[in-house]
């Protein structure tokens, strides 16, 4: 149990971590990605307004958030190409001189497929374009970011990698400390077993005691209405601390349940048949669906509880004149155990809460039946001390339980 709360912390941990740093990246790479955008819309701009030139100036341009401070240098910075055309579409002039990666003719084909696309403004290769009327006809600018895609890409390396480095050592500093940062929790949950266990050893002299005794009055008085409510109560009593010491038994430690392999499908076929006469006293019976020759690996005198806590919650629970369903069959490379039976009507709210310890939906109804509200508690420490899932549902008219194996 210690192992599978620090498991659980530690995963925690790491997906809270996992989940900020990778808003916190998504952010810086959102912001630096905008500002390298409004950066280039920004020198796009500057070449435009000076009609394809970037001129020797100290002046400061904002766009939306950001701001670029233009200097003497920038025209030695900038990687630009422009191309000038008339009313016609005709070429009036190529400039290329402020960039050497690109010539006279692939020019003339960049601004070909600008022009054909339909925008103002757009990306082709690693160049981004923006197409300006003037009084002559057109200006179309090229802007070379190939620098800026290299930004982006350094930018994200660095953030993966810097973020890989950090999770490492997060997930070997949280590894390493988590026991001692839920020992409290640990120790808390310790007293409460081992007060279970004490209190329900201490109370076991008494309660046969009375048992006894009523046994003695019983045989010298005859029947009597009281005495028969003390027994009851006692053996009810009784019922509750023998559950409160199976739950303790079974949340404080795994290591003494023995795992082998065995035929699950035996196993549910030989604990229903006993309650399929409980079902009939009760005008109700049992319906199964076992798929044969179905093996599972786990403690198997664990998993006859779990079926016998199953059947009789659902009997006990069930409308009159109504069937019991059991059902089992492999599911994907597990096994699934479902049990449904019809029920008063339980809202969400409820079936999450059936597995709570000493919860009961209809509390004047489990008087009657005996129920004490722990039965379903066991059978979920049982599923998760095999490593499974148990869950709850209501559909139609029915509770079904479902236990994946």
């Amino acid at each position: 149990m210690i192992k599978r709360l620090q498991r659980k912390f530690v995963m925690i941990s790491m997906a809270s971590i996992i989940t900020v740093l990778a808003i916190v990246l998504s952010a810086v790479m959102i912001v630096n990605s905008y500002r390298l955008n409004a950066e280039a819309n920004m020198k796009i701009n500057i070449i435009s307004e000076y009609d394809g030139i970037i001129p020797e100036i100290n002046k400061l341009y904002e766009y939306k958030l950001f701001a670029y401070q233009l200097t003497p240098e920038a025209k030695f910075e900038i990687r630009f190409f422009t191309i000038k055309l008339d009313h016609e579409n005709s070429i009036i002039q190529i400039d290329v001189s402020h960039i050497a990666s690109v010539n006279s003719d692939e020019a003339i084909s960049y601004a070909s497929i600008a022009a054909a696309s339909n925008t103002t403004q757009g990306i082709i290769d690693n160049y981004k374009f923006k197409i300006i009327d003037k009084p002559y006809g057109k200006l179309i600018v090229f802007l070379d970011i190939t620098g800026q895609i290299r930004n982006k890409s350094a930018l994200l390396l660095t953030s993966i990698s810097v973020s890989s480095i950090g999770m490492l050592l997060v997930f070997i500093i949280v590894s390493r400390y988590s026991k001692k940062a839920i020992k409290p929790i640990i120790e808390s949950i310790e007293k409460q077993n081992r007060f279970i266990t004490d209190a329900g050893h201490e109370l076991k002299t008494p309660l046969t005691i009375i048992a006894a005794n009523t046994d003695v009055l019983e045989y010298s008085i005859g029947d009597n209405e009281w005495l028969k409510s003390i027994k009851n109560q006692t053996q009810r009593l009784d019922k509750l601390i023998k559950n409160l010491l199976l739950l303790a038994k079974i949340e404080e430690s795994g290591k003494d349940k023995v795992f082998s392999d065995f035929s699950i499908s035996d196993a549910v076929s030989e604990e229903a048949a006993p309650f399929a006469t409980v079902a009939e006293q009760n005008n109700k019976s049992i319906i199964c669906d076992i798929q044969p020759n179905l093996s599972y690996h786990g403690d198997e005198s664990s998993i006859r509880n779990l079926i016998s806590i199953l059947l009789d919650n659902a009997i006990k629970y069930s409308l009159e004149n109504s069937h019991i369903n059991i059902c089992l069959k492999e599911h994907s490379h597990s096994i699934k155990l479902e049990i449904k039976n019809k029920c008063n009507f339980m809202s969400k709210t409820e079936t999450d809460k059936l597995f709570d310890r000493f919860y009961r939906s209809d509390t004047s109804r489990s008087r009657e039946t005996g129920g004490n509200g722990i039965g379903l508690s066991i059978a979920k420490s049982i599923t998760e001390l095999h490593k499974g899932k148990i869950s709850a549902k209501y559909i139609d008219d029915s509770l079904i339980i479902e236990v994946i194996l």
